[in-house]
């Protein structure tokens, strides 16, 4: 991470909060809130003495009342024409359409970026504004990460960009000034990193106690449901993939696959991993881990219960294959993905 710049001998730095009507409104206010908080909290002066390191501006082509993607307007407060420097660009999360992401839409606005990369600026993407920004070329050969619900999506629209949505945040580039972060709420990491960046570490740390924001630490993999691949027209293979979908727990599921799929199991294991891109037996464990997951949200049963449940004889292997997977171990996973009995609806 570079040093950032001194707040007590320099003018705040200038974010561009980049809106378009894509845009998500909770991930672009609150954003504008994290960010905007040095200059209106009235303990800030105790967190940075020399003055909010930050000023903070809504930015569009026009400046004038823009519908976000939820249909609430905002206002944009500053038109990108009459920017000739910024120090920071965030493009917040977008709702991708339909028919996906449409390429030269906004075509103004990237080459704006362009031109600020070029002057110096920050270049940041909080989960989906990846879509806008990978259109500049600035990420092309760059690791980024991108919500993993519009991973596929991303992928086949940038293929020259190599994502890793499991991870929160991605700092590269020549000066560390292209950065991303991945799905939804890692938001928070961005911001956070930011603020340490150029207001130093403590100032971070004040800001996420106040606002209780968190550091996504142990990455977004616990956080990812396991959805295999069955776009691939296989017939014999996809047939396997139904079977397996409710029968993962059985002894020998592999055996009873290529059986299923009517293959010689040699042949069965190289289509398999060609049509799904992973091995048969990673595709099992996945299942199993996914419905592990499953019974660790909703139900009290111990672990090693569900360590035979989902087919696994020997709980300590579970308990590896679990944590290698998610990054947890289930009694951390159950922690922290259970619903809490106060949300829970009240017995009768």
């Amino acid at each position: 991470m570079q040093s950032g710049v001194d707040p007590a001998a320099s003018e705040p730095l200038h974010v561009s909060l980049v809106a378009i009507p894509e845009a998500v409104v909770s991930t672009l206010s609150g954003i504008f809130d994290v960010m905007n908080a040095f200059a209106v909290l009235p303990a800030a002066g105790e967190i940075i003495p020399h003055g909010p390191p930050f000023r903070v501006e809504i930015v569009g082509v026009s400046a004038e009342p823009l519908e976000l993607a939820s249909r609430l307007p905002i206002t944009v407060q500053r038109s990108i024409s009459s920017l000739e420097h910024t120090d920071i660009i965030i493009v917040p999360s977008v709702l991708l359409p339909s028919d996906g992401w449409e390429k030269g839409r906004h075509a103004e606005l990237v080459e704006w970026v362009r031109a600020m990369h070029a002057r110096g600026a920050l270049i940041c993407s909080a989960c989906s504004g990846l879509f806008l920004l990978a259109e500049t070329g600035l990420f092309d050969g760059m690791d980024a990460t991108v919500h993993f619900g519009y991973a596929d999506a991303f992928r086949a629209s940038f293929p020259q960009v190599p994502v890793h949505p499991e991870r929160v945040l991605v700092v590269c580039g020549r000066r560390e000034e292209l950065i991303s972060s991945g799905a939804s709420m890692t938001w928070h990491d961005l911001v956070l990193y930011l603020i340490a960046r150029h207001a130093g570490a403590s100032a971070a740390q004040a800001i996420a106690r106040f606002f209780a924001l968190q550091w996504h630490q142990d990455g977004l993999a616990p956080y990812i449901v396991f959805e295999g691949r069955r776009d691939h027209g296989d017939i014999a293979i996809r047939m396997a993939q139904e079977w397996v979908s409710s029968h993962f727990s059985v002894a020998n599921p592999i055996e009873e696959m290529f059986r299923h799929a009517g293959l010689t199991e040699r042949t069965f294991k190289r289509r398999f991993t060609h049509a799904t891109g992973i091995s048969p037996i990673a595709y099992v464990q996945r299942l199993r881990v996914e419905d592990a997951k499953r019974r660790l949200e909703r139900t009290d049963a111990p672990v090693d219960e569900i360590s035979w449940q989902v087919g696994y004889e020997e709980p300590a292997f579970f308990r590896r294959l679990f944590r290698r997977m998610t990054g947890l171990s289930p009694g951390v996973y159950r922690r922290r993905f259970r619903v809490p009995d106060y949300a829970r609806p009240v017995k009768s």
